[in-house]
């Protein structure tokens, strides 16, 4: 394989990342960031309690376990481009119509329900299933490119809404943020984002190419499969996927760390408010774990290139191992402020690692089906992601501390380094089928 002269400058698949990670950068902000910005302006101004203004969160997650199976088998029988779009035209209108909110139903209707949808099938499955068809060996620095832009959104969107909501207040800050979507994201999506993978379009994924053009996509796909197979990729359908028993143990293990992430990122100011630190430090404290999720997240994804299919695994876990010793440091020494920094930092740069997941999953059953396979693994992480925040939740109601709660994550996190740990590649499939058969 050579690069051909007559191809573009710049591989066409980077324009898919920079449009995923342009959607991970300005969605996440608002959704994933700013409703903790936006929280008590919004509560003051409609007389909302704190526990009503957590509901529209639970509700998104509980909507991407039922959207991310139909997003996932649509993108990959239909390609990512209208989904995608019609998540950028929901999660942007959305934003406008919070200006004319001035009930809880409305409320829980436009910012959990419709913007909660548009965000979860315009940039997660969709985006990442675009990005893992156009790369395959360059996979993890393409993946990991996009995790580093989304993790920006918390060091640069979340300081832009804070500014315009002192200046403008909650209900333009939210016009804004749905017109920048729209302008900007929408052409991105139209522009930049091809419905199929490169094979269709005459090149090889990573922008690799042979010397001899065909115009027969047949022998085309069969190109980019021998490509695949060089690094041991082989494709399965999301039937074949769910019939090995690394599809339930990568489940399994992305369950139990999704436990502690989900409740850390609520609870986590809160909580240091709680011990004595001034709101302002704790956003700080907040910023540091977030930051030291940057380089882990590009870092892990180029690593991931660079290891075989039997050793990726080992990535992960560590990350997950990281999470789990920053929480042990921490629960042994609570009372230590350099503890406190340790925990942050370590879980921070566990975080971070942990979104090699997604490379994990397309290396071990290929790029036909990831669509399917990983909306399909929603459905199963959707109620321990809801419950950990709630359960964090209760157990501080009952007992006034989080001890008992930041405990079982702990023990979470490493249940899910050993299972990621001994989650080893699937045996191939007896028969690999069309590439267009998905299911």
């Amino acid at each position: 394989m050579k690069k051909d002269k007559r191809n573009p400058r710049i591989f066409f698949g980077w324009w898919a990342v920079l449009t995923g990670g342009f959607l991970s950068f300005w969605m996440g902000g608002y959704r994933v960031y700013g409703l903790s910005a936006l929280f008590k302006s919004i509560a003051g101004e409609l007389g909302f309690s704190r526990t009503v203004m957590s509901v529209p969160q639970a509700i998104g997650t509980f909507e991407g376990g039922i959207e991310g199976p139909i997003a996932g088998w649509v993108t990959d029988k239909f390609g990512p481009r209208w989904i995608m779009l019609l998540g950028v035209v929901m999660f942007g209108f959305s934003l406008i119509a919070m200006y004319y909110i001035t009930s809880l139903w409305a409320f829980y209707v436009v910012w959990g329900v419709l913007l909660g949808t548009g965000m979860n099938i315009a940039q997660s499955v969709p985006s990442d299933t675009t990005i893992s068809n156009w790369f395959v060996k360059k996979r993890g620095l393409a993946l990991g490119t996009k995790t580093l832009l989304q993790g920006l959104s918390g060091v640069l969107v979340l300081p832009l809404i804070a500014f315009l909501l002192d200046w403008q207040g909650w209900r333009v800050t939210c016009v804004i943020g749905g017109w920048v979507i729209l302008v900007v994201g929408l052409p991105m999506v139209w522009f930049l984002i091809k419905p199929r993978r490169p094979e269709y379009y005459g090149l090889l994924p990573d922008g690799a190419t042979v010397e001899e053009d065909t115009a027969d996509t047949s022998q085309q796909i069969e190109r980019g499969a021998k490509y695949a197979a060089e690094v041991g990729e082989v494709e399965f359908t999301l039937r074949q996927a769910m019939r090995t028993p690394t599809y339930w143990l990568l489940i399994i293990a992305n369950s139990a760390q999704s436990v502690g992430t989900g409740a850390i990122s609520l609870h986590i100011i809160p909580y240091l408010t709680d011990i004595g630190i001034d709101p302002i430090k704790a956003a700080g404290l907040t910023a540091i774990m977030v930051f030291s999720s940057l380089p882990s997240r590009f870092i892990s994804g180029l690593l991931s290139d660079r290891m075989g299919k039997n050793r990726i695994r080992f990535i992960i876990a560590g990350g997950y191992s990281l999470q789990a010793l920053g929480f042990t440091v921490f629960l042994l020494n609570p009372g230590i402020e350099i503890a406190l920094y340790t925990w942050l930092i370590l879980y921070g740069l566990g975080l971070g690692v942990a979104y090699t997941l997604n490379i994990v999953v397309a290396r071990y059953y290929g790029r036909k089906a990831y669509g399917s396979i990983m909306g399909s693994r929603t459905m199963f992480m959707t109620l321990p992601a809801m419950a950990a925040p709630i359960y964090a939740g209760w157990v501080f109601d009952t007992t006034a501390s989080y001890l008992t709660s930041f405990i079982t994550f702990g023990i979470a996190l490493a249940i899910a380094a050993v299972t990621m740990a001994i989650t080893t590649p699937p045996k191939p499939p007896a028969v690999i089928t069309d590439v267009r058969e998905t299911l």
